[in-house]
C-alpha cells in the first residue's frame, strides 16, 4: 500500500487535516478509528470525511492521536470541549495536568451559578405566566379556568416574597425591615438602666432592742419600662401576620418549613407569647425574670431575616458556606497550637524564679494562648521570664501566619460568588431559541456501478472513475448558478443581451452551452 492510500483527509467545520489511518488507530472505540467510506460524511469525489464541528477543538483531539497529549485550548470553553470529547468518543480525565485546572475551572463555575439559583437572587419582575407555572397552574392559567384563590395566591406570594415584583411588595418589604430594626433596638435598649423601672418594696426593720421599727425601700428587681411592651406587642404582630400569611400563600410548605430564616422567625415569635404567658400565669416569687430575659435573646436573631431583603448577606452565608473546609482547618490549627504553646509556657514561666506567675495551670495557659494568637492582647496575663516572653513572640507570630492563611480564599470565594451574581443579573432573561436541525442524508442509490447493490461497486477515487454519475450529481448540488458561472464564456446572451430577445433567437446560445458541457466531461472523464 502506497503512502497516499494510508493517507485520509477529515474537514472539520471547513478546514481540512490530513493524516495517516495508522495514526486514528491508536486510541481505540473512539469516532475517527471506525471510519468507513461507506459512512455518510464521507465525500467520494474530494475523498474526504466532513465532520460539522468546532474545528479549533479538533486540532487538539488529533494532535492527541499523535502525541498521546491531550491538552486543553485556552480560547473554548470548559463545557464545550466536554461536548466535542463526547461527540469524539473521548475521556476527558486524559486532559493533560497542565491543563487540568484551567480545564476544570468551569465546573466550579457552574456549581456556583447552581448555588446562585438556589439562592433566587433575581431582581427582575416575574412574567405573569410563569408566576402561575411556580404553583403549577400554567395549563388553568392559559385556559382561564382559574378560581379565586388560585388568582390571588400567587399573587399574594409574590406581594411578601419578591420584593422586586411589585411597588406594593417594595413596600412591604419596607415596612418588614422596619419592624425588624424596631424589635432589635427595643431589645437592647430595654437593658438600658436608664429605661428600667425599679420594683421596690416597703419594708419595716428593727431598729433598737426597745422595738422601735422604721420603713425601708428594697429595691427586689428592675422591669423594662412599659412602653417597651407595647412596642413588641405590635412588631409581633406583624411577625404573626407575616409568617402566618406566608406560609399559607407558599408553594411548598415542605420547603418553607426547611428553611432557616423561617424557623429562627417562627421561634422568636413563639418566645414572644410564651414570655408573655408565663408572666400571666407563674406568680411574682414564681417567676425568673432573668431566666426569662435570656431566653429572649433567640429575638435578636431575627437579623438573618434581613437576608431576605440584602442580597449582599446571602452572598456573604454562602461565601462561609463554601469556605467550610478552609475555616475548619483554620480552627483544627488554630487548637494544636493553643494547647502546644499553652503548655510551653506553662513551663517557660517555672523554669526561672517567678514570684508574679500567673500560670499556675495549662487550661490557664489556653486563654493566654488563644488571646495571644488571635492578635487581641488583653494584658490581663503576660510572661515575666525571658523564656516566657521568648514563647510569647513565637505565640504571636505563629497565630498571625495561621490566621492569614485561610484569608484570601474567603476573600477570593466571596468575590468569585459576587461577580457572578452581578454577570448573573446582567443577562438578558429571553434569548432566542436555537432549534435542533438533523443532517440531511444522501439517499443511497439500489443500482448503477456507483450504488451500494451494484456489482461494480467501488470506493474512493476508482469509484468515479468508473462513469459519470457521482459528477453530475455533484455538479446537481453546487446549484444552477454555480453552472452558470462555470459556462459563462459560451453564453451568447451575456455577450449579446440584444441582440437575441426571442426563444428562436437564443437556440444558437444553447447549443453552445451543450458542447461546452460536452467538452468539460469530455475532459473530466477521459
Amino acid at each position: 500500500m502506497s503512502d497516499a492510500d494510508n493517507r485520509v483527509i477529515l474537514n472539520v467545520g471547513g478546514i481540512r487535516h490530513e493524516t495517516y489511518k495508522a495514526t486514528l488507530k491508536k486510541i481505540p472505540a473512539t469516532r475517527l478509528s471506525r471510519l468507513t467510506e461507506a459512512l455518510a460524511n464521507y465525500d467520494p469525489i474530494l475523498n474526504e470525511y466532513f465532520f460539522d464541528r468546532h474545528p479549533g477543538v479538533f486540532a487538539q483531539i488529533l494532535n492527541y492521536y499523535r502525541t498521546g497529549k491531550l491538552h486543553y485550548p485556552t480560547d473554548v470553553c470548559g463545557p464545550l470541549f466536554e461536548e466535542e470529547l463526547e461527540f469524539w468518543g473521548l475521556d476527558s480525565n486524559q486532559v493533560e495536568p497542565c491543563c487540568w485546572m484551567t480545564y476544570t475551572s468551569h465546573r466550579e463555575t457552574q456549581e456556583t451559578l447552581g448555588i446562585l439559583d438556589r439562592l433566587d437572587l433575581d431582581t427582575d419582575k416575574l412574567a405573569e405566566e410563569d408566576l402561575y407555572k411556580k404553583f403549577g397552574w400554567e395549563e388553568e392559567f392559559l385556559s382561564n379556568k382559574l378560581n379565586f384563590w388560585q388568582r390571588i395566591k400567587p399573587k399574594l406570594w409574590a406581594l411578601f416574597d419578591e420584593p422586586y415584583s411589585s411597588m406594593a411588595a417594595k413596600i412591604v418589604a419596607v415596612v418588614s425591615v422596619f419592624f425588624i430594626v424596631i424589635s432589635i433596638l427595643s431589645f437592647c435598649l430595654k437593658t438600658f438602666p436608664g429605661l428600667r423601672v425599679p420594683i421596690i418594696s416597703n419594708e419595716t426593720v428593727l431598729i433598737d432592742e426597745n422595738g422601735s421599727t422604721s420603713f425601708v425601700l428594697h429595691k427586689h428587681r428592675s422591669e423594662p419600662h412599659t412602653a417597651f411592651l407595647y412596642i413588641e406587642c405590635v412588631c409581633n404582630s406583624w411577625f404573626t401576620f407575616e409568617i402566618i400569611t406566608r406560609f399559607a400563600v407558599t408553594p411548598d410548605k415542605r420547603e418553607f418549613l426547611k428553611s432557616p430564616v423561617n424557623i429562627i422567625d417562627f421561634i422568636a415569635t413563639l418566645s414572644f407569647y410564651m414570655d408573655m404567658v408565663l408572666n400571666q400565669v407563674l406568680s411574682e416569687e414564681e417567676t425568673s425574670y432573668e431566666v426569662l430575659e435570656f431566653f429572649s435573646i433567640i429575638r435578636i436573631m431575627r437579623l438573618f431575616k434581613l437576608t431576605r431583603h440584602i442580597a449582599g448577606l446571602k452572598i456573604l452565608i454562602h461565601t462561609f458556606k463554601a469556605s467550610a473546609k478552609e475555616l475548619l482547618l483554620l480552627v483544627f490549627f488554630l487548637i494544636v497550637f493553643i494547647v502546644v504553646f499553652a503548655a510551653l509556657i506553662y513551663y517557660a514561666e517555672r523554669i526561672q524564679y517567678n514570684p508574679e506567675n500567673s500560670f499556675d495551670s495549662i487550661p490557664i495557659g489556653l486563654w493566654w494562648a488563644i488571646v495571644t494568637m488571635t492578635t487581641v492582647g488583653y494584658g490581663d496575663m503576660a510572661p515575666k521570664t525571658y523564656a516566657g516572653m521568648l514563647v510569647g513572640a513565637l505565640c504571636a507570630l505563629t497565630g498571625v501566619l495561621t490566621i492569614a492563611l485561610p484569608v484570601p480564599v474567603i476573600v477570593s470565594n466571596f468575590s468569585m460568588f459576587y461577580s457572578h451574581t452581578q454577570a448573573r443579573s446582567k443577562l438578558p432573561k429571553k434569548r432566542r431559541r436555537v432549534l435542533p436541525v438533523e443532517a440531511v442524508r444522501p439517499k443511497s442509490q439500489s443500482a448503477g456501478p456507483m450504488g451500494p447493490k451494484g456489482p461494480g461497486q467501488r470506493g474512493g477515487l476508482e469509484g468515479m472513475k468508473s462513469g459519470p454519475g457521482l459528477l453530475d450529481s455533484k455538479l446537481n448540488r453546487l446549484g444552477a448558478n454555480t453552472l452558470q458561472s462555470m459556462m459563462s464564456p459560451f453564453s451568447v446572451q451575456s455577450y449579446f443581451p440584444l441582440a437575441m430577445p426571442n426563444a428562436a433567437a437564443a437556440a444558437p446560445a444553447q447549443a453552445a452551452a451543450a458542447q461546452a458541457s460536452k467538452l468539460i466531461s469530455g475532459t473530466v472523464y477521459g
